[in-house]
């Protein structure tokens, strides 16, 4: 493996000129056009066999071993978010309000690092690699559903990723041999009142007033209705009531989130949502709308590849600690690609250097330590070549 790691360590610079080129050239989920066509014309130059606008937006390329064996898949995201960046870097995003804030530039760079290196080696390899580049993660139904249905794992044995994390200490990796992250689930609500003037609220039904009364009833669901065993967050993220400063609105929305790691209180917090909006509304004699929208499933890794990947990872020089962690609350739609074959997801610790107190993915000033890039690709590449010669 020492000529896997060293092919990787040449190809370094390159591997950051990639993610460099990425983070100034965002493209925001589901409008992604040049950079699919970036990573297919990489894929089209190793001479890979390469699938465009695989379920949308998405690139899936292909690379036959000399051998026979198992097919591999890795998968990397490649959308942007609606963010404006303040990150003051020499590559920051050229195209306003569109911002690479949550790594997926260093993932898409770190698999065509992959690639480069695998290709290198293909008369050797023993089974055959499916590059998965993804589009649209950020923004649910997301773009790995419709992938799969467009048939990117149709014949693929395994499916390995990662995702870079700024706030995981550099050279830490982290795992979990079960659920890992959680459904990301949104509800919206809207309190149907009967406005009227400031002065007068006798002859009115307080649509903001009934709306505050159930963010406040809403925070006992987790707290007085779900198993205190299980795990679940509910969150009112957005309040919207705007009218002039005296008169009482007519109806007030309401939206947010509910994240859990079973799906039977995932069925659970959809039933005792409606229960209390019936109930807050019923006693001021409101009327209400409200609608439960699923995104992601639970992330659950399967236990005999996470552990083989927990293993590969204590090997890679510049790893200084794996360990596993306690589940997270964020969504992530690599979840499908688990649903439908075995696999796993990992953490790559990408902390930047000298700072104490990273700042967060989604954050104007997000950034990572670029030389996470070369320890996730070691990783996933030894991952591959070592799963094909066990398998």
């Amino acid at each position: 493996m020492q000529q896997l790691f060293s092919s990787l360590d040449t190809i370094y610079d390159e591997i950051v000129d990639i993610r460099r080129h990425l983070h100034k050239h965002p493209e925001l989920s589901f409008e992604e056009v040049e950079t699919p066509k970036f990573i297919a014309d990489f894929h089209n130059d190793l001479g890979h066999e390469v699938k465009t606008g695989v379920g949308g937006n998405g690139v899936v390329a292909y690379l036959k071993g000399g051998l026979d064996g198992p097919t591999v898949a890795l998968r990397a995201d490649f959308d942007a978010l609606p963010i404006q960046e303040d990150t003051g870097l020499p590559f920051q995003s050229v195209n306003e309000g569109v911002m690479h804030a949550c790594g997926h530039d260093g993932h898409t760079a770190t698999l065509l690092g992959v690639a480069k290196v695998l290709n290198r080696m293909k008369g050797e390899l023993k089974g055959n690699v499916v590059f998965i580049h993804q589009h649209a993660e950020e923004l649910p139904p997301g773009g790995a559903k419709a992938m799969i249905e467009d048939g990117c794992l149709d014949g693929v044995d395994v499916i390995f990723g990662t995702h870079l994390q700024a706030q995981t200490p550099f050279r830490e990796i982290n795992y979990r041999t079960d659920a890992l992250q959680a459904a990301a689930d949104k509800f919206e609500i809207t309190i149907k009142g009967k406005g009227g003037h400031g002065a007068m609220p006798q002859d009115t039904k307080d649509s903001i007033l009934i709306a505050s009364q159930l963010v406040d009833n809403l925070q006992q669901i987790v707290s007085r209705r779900v198993n205190p065993l299980d795990s679940a967050v509910l969150s009112v993220c957005n309040f919207e009531a705007a009218g002039p400063y005296n008169v009482i609105a007519n109806s007030a929305k309401l939206s947010g989130t509910v994240r859990t790691l079973k799906e039977d209180v995932r069925e659970h917090m959809d039933r005792e949502i409606r229960r209390v909006v019936e109930g807050t509304c019923h006693l001021s004699d409101a009327d209400f709308e409200y609608e439960y929208k699923k995104g992601y499933p639970v992330l659950v890794n399967h236990k005999e590849e996470t552990e083989f990947v927990r293993d590969v990872a204590k090997t890679v020089p510049g790893v200084n600690e794996v360990k596993e962690i306690d589940p997270i609350m964020g969504g992530e739609d690599y979840a499908y690609y688990l649903q439908e074959v075995k696999g796993t997801y990992f953490f790559t610790g990408a902390q930047p250097d000298g700072v104490e107190d990273p700042f967060p993915h989604h954050h104007p000033k997000f950034d990572i330590n670029e030389e996470s890039l070369l320890i996730a690709a070691k990783i996933l590449a030894k991952s591959t070549v070592e799963y094909m010669e066990n398998n």
